[in-house]
């Protein structure tokens, strides 16, 4: 008898795992609807089962939010994607009318987040979502890391009808932490470290990367994962953090300013908050997306200092 080989599954990149999931409910919910800007190509899965709930609306991004928001004061679930810099940053006032002022309950998935669209260029990266989308109220923010946590937080929007913003990255396809394809911890642990060493907090697909890389390197580190990033969450996350450590250093693909470091480093006032994150440049060249992260500081050797920095018994501050 021959044994048959089973080989493991590649797990899949936040986007097409956002896809997938969000057809899947579509099965059982017929008012969940999905709006795209002409991403999914003619392949796109939710198109292929869902013909007549599936609106491909081009390039008008800011249209596409404001038909979102009329589907959904229509008794609609809507989910709508495009690039992160075109949602956040282009269709900003429609998106603070329909997930703010109007408190709508649409999920917007933004891919191509941080510089992940690096060969794309400046036009194609967004550094400044989180800024924009936390000072909106009322809108929950998630970056999951990895399958299991795209596919919980899809479930998690279409289950509470509220507003959303989902970041993800282009093409990255990591394994989620262990534990987080259910119900998502509000802090997820990977490790709670020697008593009285840093801990790394990580923020989206890169920043976690990079923080379990920094933890191979040094397993003497704390590392705490976050995945919903808006004011509510990070204020019952930073309790929690700062029950368990007193210096932190968070990793983010983002901008210093308006990111999830300068939000803790305000909720944790008697901690020392240090931030890992893409500073102030802009690329001026091609590259992968490692490439394009490290020549703007956010890499693992930066990491790696910063965590050798807070150990320095006269370290204060946000960086």
């Amino acid at each position: 008898m021959t044994a048959t080989i089973t080989e493991p599954r590649v797990a899949l990149p936040g986007r097409d795992a956002y896809r997938d999931e969000l057809t899947r409910i579509a099965e059982e919910d017929p008012w969940v609807v999905c709006l795209e800007a002409d991403l999914g190509g003619k392949n796109h899965p939710f198109q292929r089962a869902h013909p007549d709930r599936f609106f491909n609306l081009g390039i008008a991004e800011g249209a596409m939010v404001d038909m979102a928001a009329g589907l959904a004061v229509g008794g609609y679930r809507p989910f709508l994607s495009t690039f992160a810099p075109f949602a956040a940053l282009r269709a900003a006032e429609s998106l603070k009318l329909t997930l703010g002022y109007l408190n709508a309950g649409v999920t917007v998935v933004a891919p191509y987040a941080g510089v992940s669209g690096a060969w794309f260029g400046t036009t194609h990266h967004c550094l400044e979502d989180l800024a924009v989308l936390r000072s909106v109220p009322g809108v929950t923010i998630a970056a999951p890391y990895g399958e299991a946590e795209m596919r919980a937080v899809v479930r998690a929007a279409a289950r509470s009808g509220k507003p959303h913003y989902i970041r993800t990255g282009r093409n990255a396809a990591y394994t989620s932490l262990p534990g987080q394809d259910g119900e998502l911890s509000l802090v997820a642990w990977d490790s709670t470290g020697t008593s009285g060493e840093p801990c790394l907090v990580s923020v989206g697909e890169e920043g976690t990367r990079l923080a379990l890389e920094a933890r191979e390197r040094h397993p003497e580190l704390a590392h705490a994962h976050l995945v919903y990033l808006d004011h509510d969450n990070l204020t019952r996350a930073a309790a929690e953090l700062a029950g368990s450590h007193r210096r932190f250093v968070v990793v983010e693909e983002h901008r210093r300013e308006g990111g999830v470091a300068e939000a803790l480093a305000l909720l944790m006032p008697r901690c020392e908050v240090v931030g890992v994150n893409a500073g102030h440049s802009w690329p001026a060249e091609g590259g992968d997306h490692h490439e394009v992260m490290a020549r703007l500081g956010f890499d693992l050797p930066a990491v790696l200092s910063a965590a050798a920095e807070l150990r320095r018994p006269d370290h204060q501050g946000l960086s």
